[in-house]
């Protein structure tokens, strides 16, 4: 009977409040949740643009990357992609952004590097490498034919995005998650 009273009592008790290592887990959770269709619908739609041209996939690289990263952006998540060398200079990440890219650059090439980080207001940030792919050196590797030139140069007058070998770190998809609770959210019992 007392062993019925006990558990009685803590299941009506709230959960423990979440402490620093697990509220990073769940934003990292949360952020994963949120890039992994913003990745998908990128890749799938540079992988199009690539099959008619590489000039073609240029125009989804300045335009259509950042339509589909706003559309990504879901419960208090914000997503993105940012460089360790700017195509477009008004394409700056955000500050804290900086410090994790330099961090993640220095990873084994081709690995799993992620990294969450603590953000004013009770919000996280969420980074994970992006490794520099074979079609990717088609625009910014160290040559690129005369017709990529010309677009690029065109695109971007200010280009420094160029150079890369497959393998190369290029930058992260970033996520900003918005404040967690601080207990976890109880389930619901049924009536």
């Amino acid at each position: 009977m007392t062993s019925l009273l006990v558990f009685a009592v803590l299941a009506n008790m709230p959960p423990p409040p979440l402490i620093e290592g697990e509220r990073d887990q769940k934003a990292a959770e949360r952020a994963k949740a949120v890039l992994a269709p913003f990745k998908k619908s990128m890749k799938e739609t540079l992988t199009r643009a690539l099959e008619t041209s590489p000039e073609a996939a240029i125009e989804v690289c300045s335009k259509k990357a950042p339509e589909l990263a706003k559309a990504a952006a879901k419960d208090g998540v914000v997503v993105g992609r940012a460089a360790n060398r700017l195509r477009n200079p008004e394409n700056k990440p955000p500050e804290w952004v900086v410090p994790v890219m330099e961090e993640l650059s220095k990873a084994a090439p081709n690995t799993e590097a992620t990294k969450v980080v603590r953000l004013a207001g009770g919000k996280r940030g969420y980074a994970e490498a992006i490794w520099v792919a074979d079609q990717c050196t088609l625009c910014h590797g160290a040559t690129v034919t005369p017709q990529i030139d010309a677009k690029l140069k065109a695109a971007y007058p200010k280009d420094n995005a160029r150079g890369y070998k497959t393998g190369d770190f290029r930058g992260v998809f970033w996520a900003e998650v918005g404040p967690l609770p601080a207990r976890p959210v109880a389930p619901q019992q049924s009536q």
